[in-house]
């Protein structure tokens, strides 16, 4: 009996341990396996790849997505910034008319239709500034005469204005045009000597003097353009002596004014005086 349970029970351990044992698989069968596992891997590998690059993609293109107002906005960068007639709302170009109020002496910009409407004098409220530009070659104004003018510095311009009565000086500064108290007695002494200054026209056109760094430079020209060298000198300055860009501007100014001016020869009032003087005692 013994024996018997001794067997019985070396004979479940046999078949317990053989229960652990794994397959023998041979060498070719497993090589297979391996491949098919790799390839596998691979695949997988792939299609998560694919899947992040769509991903990324789609993140792409929704990041890129412009809204309707990223549209309107590239447009209105685009649009450039056009004046127009202060009258009818025309278009104008970089070279235009402009009318002057002779009360407060604002300039309006307009086109050439509507200014030809104030080009007589019965207008109270505008006036049309004229185009002509004249340089003034043999203009006479000495250093005492200048001097007797009260102007502070060696650039200014004159202008007869109709709601004052008189002749007004403006010279430009930083801080704009800056008008200066005016010498009449000494400006009756210059109108003598240059008869051309009777036909300057009230309110719109002026008399420029360039006296800057040993210039002698005289102009007979519209007011706008000494508006524009107040401007120009205004946005130009910097530090205490204006900076070597403003009187690069300046100096490109007065180039361009004379290649648009016509020379004007007048002649003066002792030259005439002489001439009327030889007449008589011939």
């Amino acid at each position: 009996m013994w024996s018997q349970a001794r067997a019985a029970q070396a004979c479940r351990q046999r078949e317990s341990i053989s229960d652990l044992r794994l397959p023998i698989v041979p060498i070719e069968e497993a090589g297979r396996r391996q491949t098919s596992l790799t390839r596998s891997d691979n695949a997988m590998s792939d299609n998560r790849a694919n899947d992040d690059s769509e991903i990324g993609n789609r993140q792409s293109a929704i990041g890129n997505a412009q809204t309707p107002f990223d549209v309107l906005r590239r447009f209105v960068r685009q649009r450039a910034v056009v004046e127009r007639c202060e009258m009818c709302s025309a278009e104008l170009p970089a070279e235009h008319e402009h009318l002057v109020d002779p009360t407060t002496r604002q300039m309006t910009c307009t086109c050439q239709a509507c200014a030809i409407l104030f080009s007589g004098k019965a207008n109270p409220k505008y006036r049309r500034v004229p185009r002509r530009i004249r340089y003034l070659a043999n203009f006479q104004l000495t250093d005492s005469h200048w001097e007797s003018l009260l102007i502070p510095i060696s650039m200014a311009f004159f202008f007869h204005s109709s709601a004052a009565g008189k002749v007004v000086a403006l010279y430009p500064s930083p801080a704009g045009a800056t008008e200066s108290l005016l010498d009449f007695e000494s400006w009756d002494e210059i109108l003598q000597r240059n008869p051309v200054l009777q036909e300057m026209e009230p309110d719109t056109e002026a008399l420029l003097v360039n006296r800057v760094r040993a210039a002698a430079d005289y102009y007979l020209l519209p007011i706008d353009e000494c508006y524009k060298l107040v401007g120009l000198i205004r946005t130009h300055w910097h530090g205490l002596s204006g900076g070597t860009q403003m009187w690069e501007a300046i100096g490109k100014f007065f180039a361009e004014l004379k290649e648009k001016s016509l020379p004007f020869v007048d002649a003066p009032g002792d030259a005439v005086r002489e001439q009327a003087g030889d007449a008589a005692h011939a």
